[in-house]
């Protein structure tokens, strides 16, 4: 099977990288695959060109939105199978995203949802086309991981800093939980354009910026990952920290419910982090996740 992937994602092209080893997984089980990242990395037309010197038998798609678009125009000039990954609550999208996403949806010989939110939010019609399969995460590094002792109560917060994400709101709960819990301490792991701004906010808390570093030294200290988040297409540390057995507290937004998490809406986020921080739970991941094998033979059928 030949398959062009069009993604939005360029760190699949970053040598190392989680979703590079996760490309090769997905390279070993077909014939030929190729990946055009739009349009961070590749333009339209760079597409255009590819699927028409290939024999393509499938497009895949990140996206049904303006990706879904590029991806079937590929698919008609290949001659092959489009199949439309779904990684968000298309009912909770803007009524511009579902419209956009409608054709693309249609067209499809198949769908891949990420979660089973995400597939109960499509429409019924769409569901006999339907598979469903999360993005794969190597949680071994995460299963067998030993907690450290530690003086404070620590709060992992993990993220970008950008405003989708809400990272504001972390500092805010910080201050709150601190009027029940002064020896309490925030670790804010991530970076991003209002990392000056979040400084600024976090000046007399105790709040650590370690930057962007992989999870795991923090998770072995964490007593609790909060996600501030009003919007979530997945949520992969919450899978993360919930395998490594870390409680997490989080809105309502992504695979959250679905793995496990403590839900809260925004305005009671502290309380439930409080309680967290009191009783000590351990956090426990309630999905079932495949093996590298498994997981790339059930890709493998998402695409016929």
């Amino acid at each position: 099977m030949n398959v062009l992937m069009i993604s939005g994602d360029r760190t699949l092209l970053d040598p190392g990288s989680e979703a590079e080893k996760r490309l090769a997984m997905q390279h070993d089980h077909v014939d030929r695959l190729d990946v055009m990242v739009w349009p961070q990395v590749h333009s339209f037309w760079q597409i255009v060109k590819t699927a028409y010197r290939h024999a393509y038998d499938v497009v895949t798609v990140q996206d049904p939105f303006w990706r879904g678009w590029v991806g079937l125009c590929a698919a008609r000039l290949a001659g092959a199978r489009l199949n439309v990954q779904v990684h968000v609550d298309l009912r909770a999208e803007p009524w511009w995203r579902r419209w956009l996403a409608a054709v693309p949806l249609e067209a499809a010989y198949s769908i891949r949802a990420v979660s089973e939110r995400a597939q109960s939010r499509l429409y019924p019609r769409h569901h006999e086309k339907t598979h469903t399969l999360p993005i794969y995460i190597d949680l071994e590094r995460f299963i067998h991981l030993e907690r450290v002792p530690h003086e404070k109560p620590t709060i992992l917060w993990i993220g970008r800093f950008e405003k989708e994400k809400d990272p504001l709101r972390a500092i805010a709960v910080l201050k709150q939980v601190q009027k029940s819990n002064p020896a309490v301490k925030l670790i804010m792991l991530g970076a991003g354009r209002l990392e000056a701004v979040l400084h600024k906010a976090a000046e007399g808390v105790p709040v650590e910026f370690p930057g962007w570093k992989p999870p795991e030294e923090y998770l072995k200290v964490a007593d609790v990952v909060l996600s501030t988040s009003p919007y979530e297409s997945w949520g992969a540390s919450i899978i993360e920290a919930l395998a490594a057995g870390v409680p997490v507290v989080a809105p309502d937004v992504g695979v959250a419910r679905e793995a496990g998490a403590l839900i809260a809406d925004h305005a009671h986020l502290a309380q439930v982090v409080t309680q967290v921080l009191e009783e000590r739970p351990r956090g426990e991941l309630r999905i079932a996740f495949l093996s590298k094998e498994e997981w790339t033979a059930r890709w493998h059928k998402t695409l016929v």
